[in-house]
C-alpha cells in the first residue's frame, strides 16, 4: 500500500523535531489535547447538538468562551477564513464600499471576489524593523472613509507587531463603519505580559485562530461578533455557508480545551524560559528584534540571510514559521507547568549550531508598494505574459504573491505602476519566491 503523506509524516516525527511553530500545541507537548481521544471522532447522533443550529451542548461550549461580555463566540471548524468569508458576503447588498489595508489576508480577496465587491485599499505602513506591512497610514485612512461599509484590518501583523488600531477603531466608530478586525495571531492575547485584544475596543467583529498560538487542533478558530454588531442573523447564516455540514467534534471539543488552557494561563513560566532561550541565542552570536507581541521570535544574525539561518535550525531538526531576507521567525510555545515541550534539547541543539563569523550585510531600503489603490473584482479571461520591464500601465491579471508571509501585495485589476515594477525587479534580483511571477515575468489583461 503506498502512503505517501502518513509515511512522510512518520518520518519527520521519527526524527523527533521541535516545533517553533503552529499550531500552537507543538507536536502535543503543549496544553490539554492528551484529554482527546480519535474516538471522539462522530456526528450529530443524538445528545450531541449540531453546530448549525446549536441549542444544546455545543451551544453550552460556546457560551463558555466568554474573553468579553459584550461578546458572543462561534466555533470556526473551517478555520478563521470561514469566518472571514461570512462577515464580508453579509455586507455585500449593503451600500458603500469596503475599506482594507494592504496586509489583509488572502482570504479578504476571496471574499471580495465572491461578492463581486470593489474595495479602497489604505496607504499601509512599513516596519523599519521587519521591513513588513504593519498598519494603515493614519492621514490616508481618514481621506478614504468617505462611502464605506466595512473596514477590515490585521491585528497584528504576522511578525509579531502591533499599530494603534484602538485608535483605528475609535475613529471607524465616529465614522459609524463596522470593523472586521483579523485578529489570527493574537488568540493569546491580553494574558500577562502580552498585547492587548481588540475585543477591548469595541471592534464588530474578531477573528483568532485559536490554532496558531493556543493549543487546539489546525483548523480550529473563534469568531467573536458584538453583541451591538449589524448583520448578526445574516453572519450567521453564512457561516453556515462556509463551513462543513459536518463539523469536526475533534476540532470542537480542541477549542474547548484551548479556551479552558487560556482562562487558566499563567504566564510567568513562559517569560522565564523565553530569557533563557534568547540567552542561548545571544551567545551564538544571533539577534532578537524586538516586536510588541513576545511570543514571536524574530531572529537576525551578521552575513546571514533569514533563509540560510532557517537550514541551520532544520540541520537540528528544529522547524521555524517562516524564513527571509533578513530573518527568521519562531513562535514560541506557552510554557506552562508540566508540559512536555522538550526545552533542554532545544537550548542543546541551538548551542550546537555552528555560526560562523560573517560581515553584515548593507541593508538597503526595500522598495515596497505601499500605495493607495483600489481592487476591482473582475474576470479577465484573456491574458498574455510579458516581460516585468515592459508591464508600465498595463492591468495585471493575477495577485503577485511573495511567500513568505503570502499576503498579496499586488492585486488582479491593479494598473501596473513604475514603483510596482521597482518592487517586482527586487524581488527577480533578491531571488524572492513570488507566486504569479516566474521567470521574470507576469500576467497581464490581453487588450
Amino acid at each position: 500500500m503506498t502512503l505517501p503523506l502518513t509515511d512522510r509524516l512518520n518520518h519527520l516525527l521519527n526524527k523527533k523535531p521541535i516545533s517553533m511553530h503552529v499550531p500552537g500545541h507543538k507536536n502535543m507537548t503543549i496544553g490539554y489535547l492528551n484529554e482527546l481521544k480519535m474516538e471522539m471522532d462522530m456526528t450529530e447522533i443524538t445528545g450531541l447538538d449540531d453546530l448549525h443550529q446549536a441549542e444544546d451542548v455545543i451551544g453550552q461550549s460556546m457560551q463558555h468562551i466568554n474573553k468579553h461580555p459584550d461578546y458572543d463566540a462561534y466555533f470556526l471548524v473551517n478555520g478563521t477564513t470561514s469566518g472571514i468569508l461570512a462577515v464580508i458576503q453579509s455586507f455585500s447588498k449593503v451600500k458603500g464600499e469596503y475599506i482594507i489595508a494592504r496586509n489583509v489576508h488572502k482570504s479578504v480577496f476571496h471574499a471580495l471576489d465572491l461578492a463581486r465587491a470593489s474595495s479602497k485599499l489604505l496607504k499601509t505602513s512599513v516596519s523599519s524593523k521587519t521591513k513588513q506591512y504593519v498598519g494603515p497610514d493614519e492621514v490616508s485612512l481618514k481621506t478614504q472613509v468617505d462611502k464605506a461599509k466595512l473596514a477590515v484590518f490585521t491585528y497584528p501583523n504576522y511578525y509579531g507587531e502591533c499599530f494603534d488600531v484602538a485608535s483605528t477603531i475609535k475613529y471607524m466608530k465616529a465614522c459609524q463603519i463596522p470593523t472586521l478586525i483579523d485578529e489570527a495571531h493574537g488568540a493569546h492575547f491580553n494574558l500577562m505580559g502580552f498585547p492587548n485584544s481588540t475585543l477591548n475596543m469595541g471592534a464588530d467583529y474578531v477573528v483568532q485562530s485559536y490554532h496558531k498560538t493556543l493549543p487546539s487542533l489546525t483548523m480550529s478558530s473563534i469568531i467573536f461578533i458584538h453583541k451591538k454588531a449589524p448583520l448578526r442573523e445574516d453572519i450567521l447564516k453564512y457561516l453556515t455557508y462556509f463551513q462543513s455540514s459536518s463539523p469536526s467534534y475533534l476540532l470542537m471539543s480542541s477549542l474547548e480545551l484551548a479556551h479552558d488552557f487560556y482562562k487558566s494561563y499563567d504566564s510567568s513560566l513562559f517569560f522565564e524560559k523565553r530569557s533563557q532561550l534568547i540567552k542561548v541565542l545571544k551567545d551564538k552570536g544571533m539577534r532578537i528584534i524586538d516586536v510588541e507581541d513576545p511570543l514571536k521570535l524574530n531572529i537576525q544574525c551578521n552575513g546571514y540571510t533569514g533563509i540560510e539561518l532557517q537550514t541551520l535550525f532544520e540541520n537540528q531538526e528544529i522547524y521555524v514559521e517562516l524564513a527571509d531576507d533578513y530573518q527568521v521567525l519562531l513562535v514560541l510555545p506557552l510554557w506552562h507547568k508540566g508540559d512536555q515541550f522538550p526545552f533542554d534539547d532545544l537550548l542543546a541543539r541551538i548551542s550546537a549550531i555552528n555560526i560562523e563569523t560573517r560581515v553584515a550585510f548593507e541593508v538597503t531600503d526595500v522598495p515596497f508598494y505601499n500605495e493607495e489603490g483600489t481592487y476591482d473584482y473582475r474576470e479577465i479571461d484573456k491574458v498574455k505574459k510579458i516581460d516585468i520591464d515592459k508591464a508600465y500601465n498595463k492591468i495585471l491579471a493575477t495577485h503577485l504573491t511573495p511567500y513568505p508571509p503570502g499576503i498579496p501585495i499586488m492585486l488582479r485589476g491593479e494598473i501596473i505602476t513604475k514603483n510596482m515594477i521597482k518592487l517586482m525587479n527586487y524581488w527577480c534580483n533578491h531571488q524572492i519566491r513570488v507566486e504569479g511571477m516566474k521567470d521574470n515575468k507576469i500576467e497581464i489583461k490581453d487588450e
